[in-house]
């Protein structure tokens, strides 16, 4: 396994360049996913958007590990399930790969994982009748879950060739891992300071001009004096009318 520091400014390699002309998808996937993660090493699983990486959607796949080594399909594009010719969600990565291969492929997952490093695999795959030749290519981003650790990958599966008679499953021909440089975040630029005094701004609409804050006391009434209370008019008396 070949190891590649990315501040070593004394070797360039070309292969870098010649895998961007033949797997585009590949960079634009590691792009997506050093915006995402900022200053900080890597990204966390949840801001993954998949509008974010629409092109690249069915190559793409994001890994859960479960135990040391071993990882499983948590989500996968539709090429993974062209390759296989069944679903995949759910099934260890390794059952991509011949049985010669699954050690190493378990070694890297475990270097993406606890480094963490970013993965590259080139990969070829084992030919038979209906089964022509073709190469692949496959990219391991690490991510954190919800609880912050390294526990997850966004991937990448691209490869060049004919499918052919199913499932197909590849050798590797070479891998490498890449140290993840930190990037310290920008800090904030400061004011421009004014020697002016500020004037206040005019608004018109819906505003309304501010008035002088006045502290809410209840009105101060003056005491007055009962009124008398009127009595009842009495019906009159009856009189006795006498009559001749």
């Amino acid at each position: 396994m070949r190891r590649e520091n990315d501040t070593d400014r004394n070797v360039i390699s070309m292969n870098r360049f010649v895998d961007k002309e033949r797997y585009p998808l590949l960079a634009e996937v590691e792009a997506y996913w050093d915006g995402l993660r900022g200053a900080r090493p890597v990204p966390m699983r949840s801001e993954v958007d998949p509008r974010g990486i629409e092109r690249a959607l069915e190559y793409a796949f994001i890994l859960e590990r479960i135990a040391p080594g071993v990882a499983r399909l948590r989500i996968a594009g539709s090429h993974l399930t062209d390759l296989m010719g069944m679903e995949v969600r759910g099934m260890p990565i390794t059952a991509f790969f011949t049985p010669d291969a699954r050690k190493t492929v378990t070694t890297m997952l475990e270097d993406v994982f606890s480094g963490p490093t970013i993965g590259e695999v080139t990969l070829s795959a084992d030919k038979g009748i209906g089964k022509p030749a073709m190469d692949a290519k496959m990219l391991l981003l690490p991510m954190t879950s919800d609880m912050g650790d390294v526990s997850r990958i966004l991937g990448c599966f691209v490869t060049n060739g004919q499918i052919g008679r199913t499932p197909r499953r590849f050798n590797v021909t070479e891998t490498k891992l890449r140290e993840i440089t930190n990037r310290e975040a920008q800090p904030f630029a400061s004011a421009p300071t004014r020697k002016s005094p500020v004037k206040p701004l005019k608004v018109s609409g819906f505003a309304e001009t501010s008035k002088p804050f006045a502290r809410n006391e209840p009105p101060k009434t003056q005491p007055t004096e009962p009124k008398p209370v009127s009595k009842p008019s009495l019906p009159p008396y009856l009189r006795l009318v006498e009559s001749e």
